[in-house]
């Protein structure tokens, strides 16, 4: 499977996802077949202070990099580990996250996150690493 129909394929499974449709999130890809994960804002995700919940960030950074190495690789992975960095509250703002592959073996791939606010502030970023274990599922 090329990385464009990886890419286009991915798309359609993400719309189906639970948990992406929950949270209101989209899914596109940059110019450099990177995911990019956007949610609008949703006081319905906050913590007792009023602003988004951190493990709405890590979900977020992880569906970041989960997507971004799946397409790239056109492989079925599996996060296998997940560090993630809170630097600042997301000031009640629509939350963008992206990735990048910093390394891309046979069987483990780690990926770099950062999620940021809507003025471009980042609040958060994240490394991952994922085990890779098979083809793409098509259908």
């Amino acid at each position: 499977m090329s990385s464009r129909a990886a890419h286009d394929h991915l798309a359609t499974i993400f719309k189906s996802v639970p948990i992406a449709r929950s949270m209101g999130l989209t899914l596109s890809y940059d110019e450099d077949g990177n995911a990019v994960i956007f949610m609008p804002r949703n006081p319905g995700f906050d913590h007792g202070m009023k602003d988004t919940h951190g493990g709405v960030l890590a979900a977020m950074l992880d569906s970041a990099g989960w997507f971004t190495v799946a397409a790239q690789c056109a492989k079925m992975i599996l996060t296998s580990d997940l560090h993630v960095r809170m630097l600042q509250g997301a000031k009640q703002q629509d939350l963008t996250a992206t990735a990048r592959i910093v390394r891309a073996g046979a069987k483990l791939v780690v990926a770099e996150m950062q999620l940021t606010s809507a003025d471009g502030e980042l609040v958060a970023t994240g490394s991952a690493s994922f085990s890779v274990l098979g083809d793409l599922p098509t259908g």
